[in-house]
C-alpha cells in the first residue's frame, strides 16, 4: 500500500480499524529492518527501534539530538520478554506487573548482555514497561522485539500527544509515524528503580506514589524531590537535562499564599515591559479574572483534577508558543498524587520558578 508522506517520513493511520493491521505490519518492518517509528501509547509518542540493536538505537539518538547518557526505556509486551532483557527479577517486579501491567510505570532492574550499551546510555540497569496502548501493544507483537522508546520529540521540547506534534518535530528524521489519536493519560511514565531497598521513585509519573505505597506496603525514597544537580549518566530518563519545555521561556507561579496575586502582578510587570505574555491556567484561576482579550490563554482543567491538566499540558505549551508569545506563564498545582508529576514537569521545564513569600526552599 502507498503511505501518504511527509518529508519523506510515512504516515500510517491506525485509528480506522479497517487501516490499522495494514499500518501495523508495515510500521512492524521498518523496526524489524532497523528503522525508527513513533507510535502511541497511553502516555506520550514514543520514537522505537529495536533495543537490542544499536545501530537502530543510535538513530533514536540522532533524530532526537538526545544526549548519549540519557537512557532509554524498552517497551515490551509482557514479563517473558522482560526475562530475557534483565539478570533477574525481585519479588516486588512481579506485584507491581500484577497491579500496574500494562500501565504507565517503568521498572529499573539489573540488564542482561542482550541490549547494547547505546540502550542503556552504559548503565549496568534496563528500564523496562508494558504500555497501555492497544496500538503499542500490537506493534510490539507484530515486531516480535523489544522496543526502546523515549518520547517522539527534539530533545528538550514538550512531549508529543498527537501524532501532529511528532510531525511538527521530526517529519523528514524519522521512517515513519503511527497515528492512533491522543494519548489518554499525557504525561510520561513513573520510573521506579528495584535495584536496591527500599525502591527509589526516579521520575513521578501515571501511576501516584500513593498508590506505589499502597500496593507494596513499605517506603519508597522520591528522589525526585531533592533537587539537586544529577551528575555522570543519569539512571532515568527526564532526571539530569531540561526537558518538556517551549520555546518561549516559562515561569511557573508556584501554588502557596498569594498565587493569584502574583500571577497578576507578573502579568502587569511583562505588559509594562512591552512584552506579551501567553497564559496557562487552571478553570479556577482563569475564571476569577479579566485578562486582555490578546494574551493568548490556555485552560488545562481544574485544580480539583489533575488527570485532565496532565492530559493537556503538552497540548497547551505548544499551542501557546504557536502564538508567538515572549513568556509563558504557567500556574502551579498542588504536589500530591498526579500533581506530583505535572509539577515535575513544569519545573523541569520553567526558566523561572516564583514561589509564594513563606514557602520552604
Amino acid at each position: 500500500m502507498e503511505w501518504p508522506e511527509i518529508k519523506g517520513t510515512k504516515i500510517l493511520p491506525a485509528s480506522d480499524p479497517r487501516r490499522a493491521e495494514e499500518a501495523i505490519r508495515c510500521a512492524a518492518t521498518i523496526l524489524q529492518t532497523g528503522g525508527v517509528v513513533a507510535f502511541p501509547t497511553e502516555t506520550v509518542y514514543g520514537l522505537g527501534a529495536d533495543a537490542r540493536s544499536a545501530t537502530a538505537v543510535q538513530k533514536i539518538f540522532t533524530a532526537k539530538n538526545r544526549p548519549g547518557d540519557n537512557p532509554l526505556i524498552v517497551h515490551v509486551t509482557g514479563m517473558e520478554q522482560v526475562r530475557e532483557l534483565v539478570r533477574e527479577i525481585p519479588s516486588r517486579a512481579y506485584l507491581l506487573a500484577q497491579h500496574f501491567w500494562p500501565g504507565p510505570l517503568t521498572l529499573v532492574l539489573p540488564k542482561s548482555d542482550l541490549l547494547p550499551a547505546v540502550t542503556t546510555a552504559g548503565l549496568l540497569s534496563v528500564a523496562v514497561r508494558v504500555p497501555d496502548h492497544p496500538l503499542a501493544l500490537a506493534l510490539i507483537e507484530a515486531a516480535a522485539l523489544p522496543v526502546a522508546a523515549p518520547s517522539a520529540n527534539l530533545s528538550g521540547s514538550p512531549s508529543p500527544t498527537t501524532a501532529g506534534h511528532v510531525i511538527a518535530d521530526l517529519a523528514g528524521r524519522i521512517d515513519a509515524v503511527l497515528d492512533g489519536g491522543d494519548c489518554r493519560v499525557g504525561v510520561e511514565s513513573t520510573v521506579l528503580s528495584l535495584l536496591a531497598v527500599p525502591p527509589v521513585l526516579l521520575r513521578p509519573g501515571g501511576v501516584t506514589l500513593e498508590r506505589l505505597r499502597t500496593v507494596l506496603e513499605e517506603d519508597i525514597i522520591d528522589l525526585c524531590r531533592n533537587g539537586g544537580e544529577i551528575r555522570g549518566t543519569p539512571p532515568s530518563p527526564g532526571m539530569k537535562y531540561r526537558h518538556y519545555a517551549p520555546s518561549a521561556p516559562l515561569y511557573l507561579v508556584e501554588m502557596g499564599e498569594g498565587q493569584e496575586d502574583r500571577i497578576i502582578a507578573l502579568l502587569k510587570d511583562l505588559q509594562a515591559r512591552g512584552m506579551r505574555p501567553g497564559l496557562m491556567l487552571t478553570t479556577e484561576t482563569a475564571g476569577a479574572f479579566t485578562f486582555p482579550s490578546h494574551f493568548p490563554l490556555e485552560v488545562v482543567g481544574s485544580q480539583k483534577d489533575p488527570k485532565t491538566v496532565a492530559r493537556r499540558l503538552y497540548g497547551a505549551l505548544r499551542r501557546l508558543d504557536s502564538e508567538a508569545v515572549d513568556v509563558i506563564i504557567a500556574e502551579g498545582l498542588a504536589e500530591e498524587e498526579m500533581g506530583r508529576a505535572l509539577m515535575n514537569r513544569l519545573r523541569k521545564a520553567a526558566d523561572r520558578v516564583i514561589v509564594a513569600p513563606n514557602a520552604k526552599i
